[in-house]
């Protein structure tokens, strides 16, 4: 069976195998075979040619690394976990999206503690001046998603106010090219705030607001699946989302 992923990230990088092989120091032969003949390439080679195509390794040969390669991998991902949101320390958040050169895409319903921070404002706005692609979604106010978000919290129809509220507050941003805001209706599992290849992910809980449940910090590490899956749902998300007038 044809290798289609690595012959579609050589059609995105507009490469050819003849490029790839020159760049990893094979035969041209050996990429055909490993596009035709579905080949898997030494573990150097496939690290080389998933680095060269902007992707990850286990995407490109998915059967390549074993259980217990993929389970440290993303277990070595795991920088920090802690138990509520609000004992995150302050200066992460603007670290991480400080530090972003290509992106930085957030996923809330709200977001409201980075709307209301006037720092934070200018730190994307900068950032979207340097090239940085970024990326917000937040909540829909009239999804039936955010509804029952109310509900659960408690806060009903405030809840909806307070997205309305971040929409007015990021007024400025919105007006700045190389920022895009997209409204979704989709049920949030978890709130994801990316920068380049680390990521904070803010579970949800039953019941409790966001700022009290627990927050994971991640780094992709190549062959681990955590960032991957969570980039992943990012993704399905901004594509049913609606862009924000």
């Amino acid at each position: 069976m044809p290798n289609e992923r690595l012959r579609a990230a050589l059609l995105q990088r507009a490469a050819t195998p003849d490029d790839l092989a020159r760049h990893i120091g094979v035969d041209a032969k050996s990429v055909e075979r490993w596009i035709t003949k579905e080949r898997t390439p030494y573990r150097r080679h496939r690290f080389a040619a998933a680095a060269y195509l902007g992707v990850e390794e286990n995407y490109l040969w998915p059967e390549a690394l074993p259980p217990e390669q993929h389970k440290a991998a993303s277990q070595s991902e795991i920088v920090e976990i802690y138990p509520h949101r609000w004992s995150v320390p302050t200066d992460l958040w603007k670290r991480l999206f400080s530090e972003a050169q290509r992106e930085i895409s957030i996923l809330v319903f709200s977001g409201f503690f980075l709307a209301d921070d006037p720092g934070m404002l200018k730190l994307l706005a900068d950032k979207a001046e340097a090239g940085v692609r970024i990326r917000i979604l937040l909540g829909d106010p009239e999804s039936e998603a955010v509804a029952q978000r109310g509900r659960d919290e408690g806060l009903g129809e405030l809840f909806a106010s307070k997205i309305k509220n971040v929409i007015v507050l990021y007024q400025g941003l919105r007006e700045l090219e190389g920022i895009e805001f997209r409204l979704h209706g989709t049920t949030l599992y978890n709130s994801i705030y990316q920068a380049d290849d680390q990521l904070i992910v803010n579970t949800h809980v039953y019941g409790a607001m966001a700022s009290q449940a627990p927050v994971f910090h991640l780094r992709k590490v190549p062959g681990g699946d955590m960032v991957s899956t969570y980039l992943e749902s990012y993704e399905k998300v901004w594509q049913l989302a609606s862009p924000l007038d």
